[in-house]
């Protein structure tokens, strides 16, 4: 998969067409990711230790990864994601405008 945690990415298709949003989490075996502040659900929790008052809490939901590409925040475009380099040297790049795409380091 070539969305990775911490990406910035462009939600491309559906009701949150055209939102910018960063990547919280990837499920590669359901090609799915978390982008924040996209596909937002209403959630009935039951009370509990950690929550004893319960509730309705609003979180993401998981969207399908080909509806996200990726955002350049300086060119303001959004792209397909390539390759540059070989063996340790791989990088990652915006294929439309050509800037690589900075890995944060956790």
């Amino acid at each position: 998969m070539k969305i990775k945690t911490g990406d910035t990415v462009m939600v491309i298709s559906g009701h949150y067409k055209g939102t910018i949003g960063e990547v919280t989490a990837v499920s590669p075996r359901s090609n799915r990711v978390i982008v924040e502040g996209v596909n937002m659900v209403k959630k009935a929790l039951k009370p509990s230790q950690e929550n004893p008052e319960g509730g309705i809490v609003e979180t993401e939901a998981p969207i399908h990864v080909s509806n996200v590409m990726i955002y350049d925040t300086k060119a303001k475009q959004a792209g397909r994601v390539g390759y540059k380099g070989t063996g340790k040297d791989k990088v990652r790049y915006n294929k439309k405008t050509g800037n690589e795409i900075k890995e944060d380091k956790k």
